[in-house]
């Protein structure tokens, strides 16, 4: 069966990471939430149904971007919901029906089982997700994630359950390294890890992927789990999911980093989703707690809207530059793609914005792009034509206010 992911009409509106990537490849515990469709679908995705200006969307392991109505055929199908969140690790089985099914979550639509000879569903249906002609019904039960802060709400349970499932690895830790706490440790192929350092496992397992390094001073509790080629720097940094080849230091709680992100320095980061080629320049500082302690408030294109949590940073889109000394205000949304210098930028900053007063020019498409390049290929990753395609686009969107994004 051939599995394809798709973006809803809510899915859209999850600034501001709509405007750069599938929600699919956003990571939620210990993996992407692509991958964890694709191990309940028991296959690899052989695409992602979305927003028409990601055409060119690429990065490894991740299947193409294709729009809404661009799958045709009629082969047996499955399409899964990228805000889908499985119950279970078991694959679902199907069992080849006959009439299509309709894969429920509670009362959510999440996804839809398409046999062969049947006609799949239309691109209306794939942004508003309802009853489908003909279709049988099934509960598949998990869950559905409606706003990308959500997603760091719920992060450290995920994290933690997936940790556990894991279970721990009994590779010796290097000497000088000490734990506390009954939590899994698993241990990565040629990670460094120096005398000095703390694992506190008592709240969560810690996992480091093959080729992270972590530096005396860094004290990590979990759940926590650091993705390939990581650097840890010292400080303490805890309940934290972060991808591929981030270097971070400094104070780091409750948050969830894409990869390839770059906190070398001190300064607080809490409560956070950070996109990816994200750099924050040293001391930028976000705040996560009003200081009334009332729910958190965000300030959308569309209008303000009530977290209602206690604890919301902030939200920072792909490739994202602060300033020396930047103060984030609670619950910011910056957009992808912004140059921030000005020590406080105001609650939302809109996608490409050169500076962080209100009403800042747009970052130049061209020196964004050289720029985006130069950051890649300090991580050996090449921004060739494809990827200056995406991103230009992505670009092109945003000046042309199509999406519903900061």
């Amino acid at each position: 069966m051939n599995l394809y992911l798709f973006d809803d009409a809510v899915a859209d509106g999850w600034s501001p990471f709509a405007l750069t990537r599938p929600i699919g490849e956003l990571r939620f515990g210990d993996r992407l939430l692509r991958e964890r469709l694709e191990d309940f679908a028991g296959t690899a995705a052989r695409g992602t149904l979305t927003r028409s200006w990601l055409q060119d969307f690429r990065e490894a392991g991740a299947p193409p971007a294709l729009p809404r109505d661009g799958v045709a055929g009629t082969e047996s199908r499955l399409f899964l919901s990228t805000r889908f969140v499985p119950g279970t690790e078991t694959p679902l089985d199907v069992s080849s029906p006959d009439v299509p099914l309709l894969l429920l979550s509670g009362d959510v639509v999440v996804g839809l089982v398409v046999p062969p000879g049947h006609e799949g569903p239309d691109a209306a249906w794939l942004a508003e997700p309802g009853a489908f002609p003909g279709a049988k019904e099934r509960d598949v039960g998990g869950s559905t994630l409606d706003r990308p802060w959500t997603l760091v709400a719920r992060n450290p349970e995920r994290l933690a359950a997936d940790l556990a499932a894991a279970g721990a690895q009994s590779a010796a830790l290097p000497p000088g390294v000490h734990t506390i706490g009954d939590g899994p440790i698993r241990i990565g192929h040629g990670v460094r890890i120096e005398p000095g350092v703390l694992l506190d496992a008592r709240a969560g397992g810690i996992r480091l992927d093959a080729g992270t390094e972590v530096l005396a001073g860094a004290r990590l509790s979990g759940p926590l789990h650091a993705g390939p080629g990581c650097r840890l720097l010292g400080g303490p940094l805890g309940s934290l999911s972060a991808g591929p080849r981030c270097h971070l230091r400094g104070e780091v709680e409750d948050t969830v980093v894409l990869g390839f992100a770059n906190k070398a320095h001190e300064g607080f980061l809490g409560h956070a989703c950070l996109g990816r080629w994200v750099n924050l320049g040293a001391l930028t500082t976000n705040s996560d707690l009003k200081n009334n302690y009332g729910s958190v408030r965000v300030e959308l294109p569309s209008g303000v809207v009530d977290t209602g949590l206690l604890k919301f940073g902030c939200l920072l889109g792909d490739h994202v530059k602060t300033a020396i000394g930047t103060l984030l205000p609670t619950g910011c949304l910056v957009g992808a793609g912004a140059n921030l210098f000005g020590v406080a930028p105001p609650r939302r900053v809109p996608p490409f914005s050169w500076g962080s007063e209100p009403g800042s020019p747009p970052y130049d498409r061209e020196r964004f792009l050289a720029t985006a390049a130069v950051a890649m290929g300090r991580r050996g990753v090449e921004a060739d034509a494809p990827t200056r395609s995406w991103l230009g686009a992505c670009w092109d969107a945003a000046r042309s206010a199509e999406p519903d994004g900061a």
